[in-house]
This record gives C-alpha cells, sequence and structure tokens, in this order.
C-alpha cells in the first residue's frame, strides 16, 4: 500500500468502495503545520467517469486498484456499443459510447497502440497512445507560401475532431496528433 505522496497521476486506486483514476495531483505545504505536505487529487470513477475531487495528508495510505491493461484494435461499433478485439489472444471487448466519447475523437480502424482498461474481467475504459495520425476530412484550401507564416485555420478530421493545423495542409492529407493536448504535431 503505498502512501499519498507516492501516488501518480494515471494511477488507479480503491476508495470508498469505488476505483478512480488519479487525473491530476496538487501538492501543497501549508505554513505553520509541522511536516505535513497535503495532496489534492482530482481523480474520475473508472465505471462512471464521476469527478471526485478529495485532499490526503502525505502519510495517508491508499490502494492501489488492480486493473488490466489488454492491447486492442476497434472492430466496429453497433448502435451505441463500441467492439474492440484484444491483439493477442481475440477476444472481443464491448465499452458504451458515453464512457468513451472522448477518446473516440483519436480512434480509427487502423489506431495502434490503443488499450482496453479491465476491471474484474470487465471492460471499463480505453487508454490512447501519446500520439495518432488521423487523416484530414475538411480544411480551407491550402495556400502557396503558407509554410512560411505562423498562421493556422481549422482542420476537421475523419472522427470529427477539430484542430488547428498550418496554412500549408490540405484537405486528405494524414497528420500527426497529440492526444492530451489535441493539438497538431506535424504531417504523419
Amino acid at each position: 500500500m503505498p502512501k499519498a505522496s507516492e501516488i501518480k497521476k494515471n494511477q488507479a486506486i480503491e476508495y470508498d468502495g469505488s476505483v478512480y483514476f488519479v487525473k491530476d495531483i496538487e501538492r501543497s505545504v501549508p505554513q505553520g503545520r509541522a511536516g505535513g505536505s497535503l495532496y489534492r487529487m482530482r481523480m474520475y470513477d473508472v465505471v462512471t467517469g464521476a469527478k471526485l475531487d478529495e485532499t490526503f495528508r502525505d502519510s495517508d495510505m491508499l490502494n492501489l486498484a488492480d486493473l488490466v491493461r489488454r492491447p486492442a484494435t476497434f472492430s466496429y461499433s453497433d448502435g451505441d456499443e463500441f467492439v474492440f478485439m484484444d491483439s493477442e489472444d481475440y477476444t472481443q471487448y464491448s465499452l458504451n459510447r458515453e464512457a468513451i466519447a472522448d477518446e473516440l475523437l483519436f480512434i480509427t480502424e487502423d489506431t495502434q497502440g490503443v488499450m482496453v482498461i479491465l476491471l474484474n474481467e470487465a471492460p471499463v475504459a480505453l487508454d490512447l497512445p501519446p500520439t495518432v495520425d488521423l487523416p484530414i476530412e475538411e480544411t480551407d484550401p491550402s495556400v502557396k507560401g503558407g509554410s512560411a507564416t505562423a498562421r493556422t485555420k481549422p482542420a476537421r478530421l475523419t472522427t470529427g475532431l477539430v484542430v488547428q493545423v498550418p496554412e500549408h495542409i490540405s484537405t486528405g492529407d494524414r497528420i500527426r496528433i497529440n492526444v492530451e493536448e489535441r493539438r497538431f504535431l506535424g504531417r504523419a
């Protein structure tokens, strides 16, 4: 059992009978207190996605959750259910659209590095790679000589995500996106 001071971002902990992902940690040292740092953690319930902000002393003991991450690829969608196939043993995992709405903006059938997160053998969430390559579905026409300026324009990708791209990028180009910042990194 690690102390609160040893917990890192994106780890899963058990707290109050539920399992939470730790998405953000703020450390503060109150004035005049002998020895104790406080850790304010923003956590999201693995199953429901509900947000919880909680503060722990550095000596508080927390339980790490037993989550399993399996490599998977997007297979197909059936209404509001999205089916992912395990890349190693071909097990199929179904996830509801509501549970993975943000992640769906970065996933196509050929997206590599997707992990399905299992809690007690049941799929609860997706873990995405740091970058993904996606094709541009629609953007304004490219401007000749546009690479010399730092101006950007909006581009809609095939998944529905809209990002700002340099003026020299055109419809049909494959671009690399930083998943966490939702930002253009370069041509794929």
